[in-house]
């Protein structure tokens, strides 16, 4: 079991910058690969970003590659998504998601549990 709190979210310029954090508990976080996704209103939540529970690998949504950046801190059982380049269709609440796997997921169902989200608003 690994419960996981989002902070870092806020309402920025576009050309801004933000930084996501995800904080889990639990001693096995290391054994885990993390995901980012986003939604909007009446839209179904999209994947974002993903890491291996290693760090090793990762794996960005086409619209956000170049400008995200995802990474982990095991030692301090945090994963970050670093957002560049913010634009206004990057508004929209943001989560991570945790699987006790190796590999990393794209779609939300690969996911066994979820942080409870974070307001990222970009004004034009």
């Amino acid at each position: 079991q690994v419960q996981l709190v989002e902070s870092g979210g806020g309402l920025v310029q576009a050309g801004g910058s933000l930084r996501l954090s995800c904080a889990a508990s639990g001693r096995t976080f290391s054994s885990y690969a993390m995901g980012w996704f986003r939604q909007t209103p009446g839209k179904e939540r999209e994947f974002v970003a993903a890491i291996t529970w290693s760090g090793g690998i990762t794996s960005y949504a086409d619209s956000v590659k170049g400008r995200f950046t995802i990474s982990r801190d095991n030692a301090k059982n945090t994963v970050y998504l670093q957002m560049n380049n913010l634009q206004p269709e990057d508004t929209a609440v943001y989560y991570c998601a945790a699987r006790y796997s190796f590999r990393y997921y794209k779609t939300p169902s690969g996911y066994d549990y979820w942080g409870q989200g974070t307001q990222v608003t970009v004004s034009s």
